[in-house]
């Protein structure tokens, strides 16, 4: 089986990626935790500072993240343009203009989603964002070559 399709990246999608790339690392947890925790501090003591803190916590990475997404969009090329996407047996095949690239499924990190879309590791860092609105009516089929050619350990896609 083969699946083909493209997808263009907006600063929506790409800020959904971040955001959930962020909130699911040790670093993204750690920092709510501690935000709401000095919310609770300043609910037990009163003190504004703890307030303050707090918010600043907790309102900090969201917005920096949306304003990195804006940003990136403006200065990445790759987004510009939608990304054809190839799925085989083999591995999936990227490609916009002239420029092909094959990433085998044995290398893949790890899949995962969002609401808006479907997110494939290609390292811990890098993926390939596929939003679920650009996909009509390919996101099983999607779905289903992942979890196929993937590990189940690394397949954690809510449908």
């Amino acid at each position: 089986m083969e699946l083909e399709f493209d997808v263009k990246v907006n600063s929506k999608v790409l800020y959904d990626y971040m955001l959930h790339h962020t909130y699911g690392s040790f670093q993204g947890v750690l920092g709510t935790a501690v935000g709401a925790l000095m919310l609770v501090g300043f609910a037990t003591t009163g003190y504004v500072i703890w307030l303050i803190a707090g918010v600043v916590l907790l309102a900090y990475l969201p917005w920096s993240l949306f304003l990195k997404s804006k940003q990136q969009m403006l200065n990445t090329p790759a987004f510009k343009e939608p990304l054809h996407y190839r799925m085989t047996a083999e591995g999936v095949e990227i490609s916009q203009n002239d420029v092909k690239e094959f990433q085998k499924w044995e290398h893949m990190y790890k899949a995962t989603s969002t609401g808006k879309s479907i997110i494939l590791y290609t390292s811990n860092v890098n993926a390939c964002i596929f939003p679920r609105a650009d996909l009509k009516g390919n996101e099983v089929a999607v779905i289903e070559m992942i979890s196929k050619h993937m590990p189940t350990n690394k397949v954690k896609i809510k449908a």
